[in-house]
């Protein structure tokens, strides 16, 4: 079959007196928000490219069909399909989720405290049959307090445009107009007169909230705040004492926080602390105090209180520790349960609010584990939280722990159905030295039988921006690969925040090319241990992890075997110029401002994947990407195969699949998730020779 080509026309860019061609802008419209809203708007001659693509991955993948559906199966048979949620406890219901073999989506469930017959208050299945919808995306379902009705949100374009609406439980009756262009999330009032929302605005970004009357029209909606940075998207949230409402808004470096009385029908905001570059805090309401964790003078965060009557005077509660990221925490009575998170493992704290003693919680002797906890109940008098873990070897189990008698009772293990034994893997944690000296953490996950002679294949899983650390938890389908000699390794590279803030900000704006670095290093470590060889690496990452492995194979082709890549940020510098999508301006702080400043654009210019495709050998390259998907819109992958293309001088397999009904995480839907998978998965193993294991 003919490779898909894509027309060339030459279009010149300009920027800080530098010119350059790009033959592919073309294809970017000028409505593309609209195309996201309408796929029908989109320009017929890049749909059929998009189509001849689908058509061409589908024939070279065709020798994987069969190994598909055996994957698929065996992914499948590895989930309890039948299972259900540890259940909440609210005020007048126990609350709880279900999934059944039978449907691809949730159930929501309740029972009155004391009794047992139990409500089914939502049915996925059952909504998007309704609907007729091909995809259904879930932004939020609430219940409001007196436990009477049900808001919730619904994309069905997969284009992240939510639209609310609010029923009554007892009948299905729907009490409100709905409300379009939301960001999805939604929070009642106490006395379920309201909700509140936050409005998208023409680029797709949620700068206003919005106090909706329930049974009203949405056009006499009172907007209560409006953030007018751009760079700046708000929420709206309620405190632990349920006695504020909290206005956040933020970009990825900087917060700010308003906040008013519950009784407010028409409210007064009041700004907690004005904005400060670089600094950011949240805050949540308990016993007269506000608690805030924020990063001011503590690079690494610290938790802070203070009383609600001086909003000025702080005290600090957890001190700042450097290289030890100071997380979230949780509030009852007596008790303060947080999060830290040290050398890219997870652990908890739990602190005493009258003694000020806090002690470590232990929950097993492993070593390399993510580690969680979580609210039992409504009610804040209690001694009793869930806690629970898991590991690369070891699938989830969550207990009820006492506080006070430190005993832990084991309510719920994740079950592997078709069968799994932990012994049967071995799980490490290393240290790789990066090109300047920095220590990169490794969780390496393989089969005991998985020899270590330089011949084994390898998937090394990165991300690398944003902040967001990758934990070393359970994933019944990488078994899949794990179980055929694939070597599963995660590189916890600079960009996350695993040690901490200075972590991220050595793998962003002008240090980005780090992240970059971090990963090759690990590669390089990977095969001179003999974990794998030159040649036998198989890189995967998404969205901005695509970036990364987009960087890296233009740097460093010949380790790669090949490239999984999922809805890829590749066409860096493009959208960095570009200030009118969704997610550019408040990136600003994260990878630099290209259009104002000519060292972030020469910086962008010099690793963006797009503009650095060279004329060498490629590795094997599978890229999907969704045509609904606003983040990392469908054109970048689109155009970066067509140019490496054009430039590779290989024979290897260069493949596109465009979801046509889907957004940034995909399509919808539990045998949806598992295909992708699956899909993924196959071509790893036909391009390791390993499709008749």
């Amino acid at each position: 079959m003919n490779i898909p080509k894509l027309r060339q026309q030459k279009t010149i860019k300009k920027c800080h007196g530098i010119s350059w061609e790009d033959n592919y802008a073309w294809i970017h419209q000028a409505n593309i928000l609209e195309v996201l809203r309408d796929p029908a708007k989109l320009n017929s001659e890049v749909k059929k490219y998009l189509e001849k693509n689908n058509e061409y991955t589908e024939y070279h993948l065709k020798d994987t069909k069969k190994f598909q559906k055996k994957l698929f199966d065996e992914i499948k048979n590895r989930i309890k399909l039948d299972d259900e949620t540890l259940p909440y406890t609210d005020k007048k219901y126990i609350y709880w989720t279900k999934t059944t073999k039978e449907a691809n989506y949730s159930l929501k469930l309740r029972k009155k405290i004391g009794s047992n017959k139990i409500e089914e208050y939502w049915s996925g299945e059952k909504e998007k049959a309704k609907l007729k919808a091909e995809y259904f995306g879930i932004g939020d379902l609430e219940v409001s307090n007196n436990d009477e009705m049900l808001a919730y949100s619904l994309d069905l374009k997969g284009s992240e445009y939510f639209t609310i609406n609010v029923r009554r439980i007892s009948d299905n009756k729907i009490l409100s107009e709905e409300i379009k262009e939301t960001s999805g999330s939604i929070t009642w009032s106490l006395d379920d007169k309201y909700i509140f929302y936050s409005k998208l605005d023409k680029f797709h970004r949620p700068r206003k909230i919005y106090q909706h009357k329930v049974g009203t029209s949405p056009e006499k909606d009172k907007l209560i705040y409006e953030e007018k940075d751009e760079g700046f998207t708000c929420g709206i949230g309620i405190s632990s004492d349920e006695k504020y409402y909290f206005i956040a808004t933020s970009d990825h470096t900087t917060s700010e926080i308003y906040f008013f009385n519950v009784h407010e029908d028409n409210p007064k905001l009041k700004l907690f602390k004005k904005r400060q570059k670089e600094i950011k805090y949240s805050i949540d309401s308990w016993k007269g105090n506000f608690y805030i964790h924020t990063n001011l003078n503590a690079e690494d965060y610290k938790i802070c209180k203070c009383k609600h009557g001086n909003i000025e005077k702080w005290e600090n509660l957890i001190t700042a520790t450097n290289g030890v990221l100071i997380g979230s925490f949780d509030l009852l009575n007596e008790w303060m349960i947080r999060s830290e998170l040290r050398d890219a493992l997870s652990k908890i704290y739990i602190r005493n609010l009258n003694t000020n003693k806090e002690e470590e919680l232990f929950i097993t002797e492993e070593k390399v584990i993510s580690i969680g906890s979580s609210l039992m109940q409504k009610d804040r008098n209690t001694n009793k939280i869930y806690i629970a873990y898991h590991s690369p070897k070891t699938p989830g189990k969550s207990y009820i722990y006492d506080i006070i008698t430190k005993e832990k009772k084991l309510v719920k293990e994740e079950v592997v159905p078709s069968g799994h034994n932990p012994e049967d893997y071995i799980v490490e944690r290393l240290n790789c030295n990066s090109h300047d000296g920095r220590k990169i953490p490794l969780t390496i996950t393989r089969h005991k039988k998985t020899k270590l002679d330089g011949k084994a294949n390898l998937l090394l899983y990165a991300y690398g921006s944003y902040g967001a650390s990758m934990g070393p938890g359970f994933s019944s389908s990488r078994l899949s690969l794990i179980n055929r000699n694939i070597i599963w390794v995660t590189a916890h590279i600079r960009g996350g925040m695993e040690r901490g803030m200075s972590w991220w900000k050595e793998g962003k704006m002008l240090n980005k090319k780090n992240t970059f670095e971090d990963y090759i290093s690990s590669a390089k470590f990977l095969i001179e241990k003999k974990y794998t060889g030159r040649g036998k690496i198989i890189g995967m990452g998404g969205s901005a992890g695509g970036l990364l492995m987009g960087a890296v194979v233009n740097q460093a082709p010949q380790l790669f075997l090949g490239m999984i890549m999922a809805v890829p940020f590749v066409d860096t510098l493009t959208t960095n110029l570009d200030h009118s999508l969704p997610l550019t301006v408040g990136e600003f702080n994260e990878f630099g401002n290209a259009k104002e400043n000519k060292e972030h654009f020469d910086y962008i210019r010099s690793y963006s994947p797009y503009e650095n495709i060279k004329k060498m050998d490629y590795p094997h390259i599978f890229i999907t990407t969704s045509l609904s998907d606003n983040r990392v819109l469908f054109d970048e992958p689109t155009k970066f195969t067509a140019k490496l293309r054009d430039y590779k001088t290989d024979n290897n397999l260069m493949l596109l699949k465009t979801e046509m009904k889907a957004g940034h995480a995909g399509k919808t839907g539990r045998d949806s998730a598992i295909e992708e998978i699956a899909l993924d998965y196959a071509f790893a193993l036909k391009i390791s020779q390993k499709l008749n294991t």
